[in-house]
C-alpha cells in the first residue's frame, strides 16, 4: 500500500473535520435561554417574544415580579444571554397580568397590553386593562436591573365598557403610527372589540373601529392583527356564522372602516377557534386552529386573495391524538416553510410545515418533554437571520411554581 504524504493525512484530516462540522450543523437542538424562578424576574410566560434589530429578544410574563407580571429584555452577551426585568407592575393603574407580546412603536420603545389593572374603580375593583408603553432610562444604565419608565396610554371601561374590556394578544401599528389592538370582552355586546388609539400631542385618542357581536362577525376577537400594503386590516375571532370562528379584514375608507368576513369555519371539516394569522409577500394568509378537523385536534390553513375573493385551502389537518392544534401565529421563513407550535402532548412540540412539489410536509421537530426544558409552549414564534425559532413555554423548567414557572427557548432546526 503507498504510504500517505503529510499532504494527503492533512486533506483526510480536513475532511473528517468538515463531514463533522455539517453534521454539527444539520443537529437539532432546543437551548433554553432563561428559566423562570417565579420571583422578580416573573413566571408563566403565555405570549412569545420579539425581537429587534440586534437580535435581542423581549417579552412579558404574566405573573411573578412585584406580583402582577414582568416585561423581561434577553441580550446577547458574546456566545450567552444576559437576563434583566424592565419593569415589574404592581396591579394598580399601571396595569396587572401583561397579555400578549409586545411590539415596537414608531418611536423605538415598547408597546403592549396588560389584562387587568389601570382605573381601580371599574371590573369589580381589578380594573378593565390597560395598554402601556416602557422607556428605556434617560441616563445610561450602570448595571442590569434599571427599570424602565413605563406610561398608560389608554385604561379600559374608564368611561364605560363599551370600549371593551380585557385587551388580549399583540398590539400592531399602521403606518401613521396609529395603535390598534382587541379586546376579549366589553363593547355593547360584552363579545369584545377592535380599537385604534391615536396619537397627538403626547396623548391618546381611542377609537373603536367594531363592536363584536357574536353574530356572523365572531366573537372574543384575540392573539393578533396584521396589515397588508394598502392598510387593510386582518384579525382572526371565535364563534361566527357556522360557530367555528372567523378571519375577518377591516378596510379603511372616508366614511370609516368597512367590516368584511374574508372566512368563516366550519368546525369539522375547516377546523375550529383560530388562533392568529401571519401574511407573506404576496398577501396570502395562513394560520392554525385550536381544535376541529377531521381528527378534532385542529388545522393548518390558508387563504389566498383573488380577485376581490379568497381561496381557502386546508393544508394540513393536525394529527390524530394530539388533542388540540396550534397555540399561537405561526411564523414563516425565506423559503416559505411555516414553523409554529401545539401545547398538546406531553409537554407540547414545534412542527413545520413545509411546500412541497405543489403539496406540504407536515414534521414534527421537537417535543417539549415537561421538565427542564419547558412545558407548554404558548404565543407566537420569531425568527432570526440564520433560522433559530424562538418562543417561550407557560410551565416547566423550574421554579416557586405549580407545574414550574416556564422558559424562553432557541431552537436550531
Amino acid at each position: 500500500m503507498p504510504r500517505r504524504t503529510p499532504l494527503s493525512r492533512l486533506a483526510l484530516l480536513l475532511f473528517i473535520a468538515a463531514v463533522l462540522c455539517a453534521g454539527a450543523g444539520a443537529a437539532q437542538t432546543l437551548t433554553v435561554l432563561h428559566t423562570f424562578t417565579g420571583g422578580a424576574d416573573g413566571s408563566n410566560p403565555y405570549a412569545g417574544v420579539t425581537m429587534d434589530a440586534a437580535g435581542h429578544l423581549y417579552g412579558t410574563a404574566e405573573k411573578g415580579g412585584a406580583g402582577f407580571g414582568t416585561v423581561f429584555e434577553l441580550k446577547r452577551a458574546g456566545a450567552g444571554w444576559t437576563f434583566s426585568p424592565l419593569y415589574k407592575f404592581v396591579g394598580g393603574e399601571d396595569g396587572a397580568g401583561p397579555d400578549g407580546r409586545v411590539a415596537f412603536g414608531p418611536n423605538g420603545t415598547l408597546y403592549g397590553v396588560t389584562a387587568h389593572g389601570g382605573n381601580p374603580s371599574n371590573c369589580n375593583g381589578d380594573g378593565c386593562g390597560t395598554v402601556y408603553n416602557l422607556r428605556p432610562p434617560a441616563r445610561a444604565c450602570t448595571n442590569a436591573l434599571c427599570p424602565w419608565a413605563e406610561t398608560v396610554v389608554h385604561a379600559f371601561g374608564t368611561q364605560n365598557p363599551q370600549d371593551g374590556i380585557i385587551p388580549t394578544g399583540d398590539v400592531a401599528f399602521d403606518a401613521a403610527g396609529n395603535l390598534y389592538g382587541v379586546t376579549n370582552n366589553g363593547g355593547v355586546q360584552f363579545d369584545g372589540t377592535l380599537y385604534q388609539l391615536t396619537p397627538s400631542d403626547g396623548a391618546w385618542t381611542e377609537t373603536v373601529l367594531h363592536d363584536f357581536s357574536g353574530g356572523h362577525d365572531g366573537i372574543y376577537p384575540g392573539f393578533n392583527i396584521v396589515f397588508d400594503r394598502s392598510g387593510n386590516l386582518y384579525g382572526t375571532a371565535g364563534g361566527g356564522q357556522w360557530s367555528g370562528g372567523v378571519v375577518y379584514e377591516f378596510t379603511p375608507s372616508e366614511s370609516g372602516w368597512m367590516e368584511s368576513i374574508v372566512y368563516a369555519f366550519v368546525p369539522f371539516s375547516d377546523g375550529s377557534s383560530p388562533v392568529g394569522i401571519i401574511m407573506d409577500s404576496a398577501g396570502n394568509l395562513y394560520g392554525g386552529t385550536a381544535t376541529g378537523g377531521q381528527f378534532g385536534s385542529g388545522t393548518l390553513y390558508q387563504l389566498s386573495p383573488s380577485n376581490g375573493n379568497w381561496t381557502f385551502s386546508v393544508l394540513e389537518q393536525i394529527p390524530e391524538g394530539l388533542g388540540c392544534g396550534v397555540s399561537g401565529p405561526m411564523v414563516m421563513d425565506s423559503s416559505g416553510t411555516l414553523y409554529g407550535t401545539t401545547s398538546c402532548g406531553i409537554g407540547g412540540l414545534i412542527f413545520q410545515l413545509s411546500p412541497s412539489n405543489g403539496s406540504w410536509a407536515y414534521t414534527e421537530l421537537y417535543h417539549f418533554t415537561g421538565g427542564a426544558d419547558g412545558l407548554g409552549p404558548n404565543g407566537g414564534l420569531v425568527l432570526d437571520a440564520n433560522g433559530n425559532l424562538y418562543g417561550t413555554t407557560s410551565n416547566g423548567g423550574g421554579g416557586n411554581c405549580f407545574q414550574g414557572c416556564g422558559v424562553v427557548w432557541q431552537f436550531t432546526p
